[in-house]
């Protein structure tokens, strides 16, 4: 083969081979600019998510103090140490082999009710409630015991920690020994009224993907919650105006 012959190849395979390098870094690009692309997206659809879980949690709050007579009486209030607010658990959620629940927990501080954490209720059930369309579950931990479970991994209702279908009414005049001695106690709401609900069995978690991505920083629950010093970011200010309004209420009676 001539000289010449062999430069010429040479030349057209180091054009082709340029022309494929080309090729693969244009398509790296875009695969890279689709990925961002996506991952900004889900961020975008996640902190949406968030941002309503925190709206319908303090809407929850709200209506606990606005029901005339089925609602968690004052001294339930008062007495609560943390407060769990799981909103629009679908039906069917957790009736067979129940899935989860999404929703948020918050406790008090010095002198008020301070920055949220997100939990995850699963393998729940409310018997006599599956026949409505949406509930809210609604946990009060009374104790620093109940709190203490609630800052563990995970805790398994009526197991690790006691718990009992909440009182009603304004003062809970009805309150039984068990309810009165329970570490945690536990409520369904659904069209304007509260019933109180047995959730023994459901197991509460931390959700820490959660809460990374609302603080924008690794964060524990235990942080959030007990150390008063973590800001309450702008998404989770509706639900901890709603627990204000109600201290600031209850104060007044």
């Amino acid at each position: 083969m001539t000289t010449p012959l062999i430069a010429a190849r040479w030349s057209n395979w180091k054009h082709n081979a340029t022309n494929e390098k080309t090729k693969m870094r244009a398509v790296f690009v875009m695969m890279t600019l689709l990925m961002g692309g996506a991952s900004a997206s889900a961020s975008a659809a996640t902190a949406a998510a968030e941002t309503a879980r925190m709206n319908e949690a303090a809407w929850v709050v709200d209506a606990s103090r606005s029901a005339p007579d089925n609602r968690i009486p004052d001294e339930i209030w008062r007495k609560a140490q943390c407060v769990a607010v799981i909103p629009g658990v679908k039906k069917g959620a957790f009736i067979v082999g129940g899935e989860y629940g999404s929703g948020v927990v918050s406790c008090r501080t010095a002198h008020r009710w301070g920055a949220p954490a997100f939990v995850t209720l699963k393998k729940a059930s409310w018997g006599a409630q599956i026949g409505v369309e949406s509930i809210d579950l609604v946990l009060l931990f009374m104790n620093q015991n109940g709190v203490d479970r609630l800052l563990a991994d995970h805790v398994t209702l009526g197991t690790d920690a006691s718990i009992a279908a909440g009182p009603l009414g304004r003062n809970g005049g009805a309150a039984t020994d068990a309810r009165l001695t329970a570490e945690m106690l536990s409520y369904s709401h659904t069209k304007g009224v509260f019933v109180g609900v047995d959730l023994a069995g459901g197991v509460v978690l931390a959700n820490d993907r959660a809460d990374e991505d609302l603080y924008g920083r690794n964060v524990t629950a235990r942080e959030i919650l007990l150390n008063g010093h973590v800001k309450t970011p702008a998404a989770a200010r509706p639900l901890v105006a709603a627990l204000n309004r109600t201290a600031a209420d209850l104060a007044g009676r």
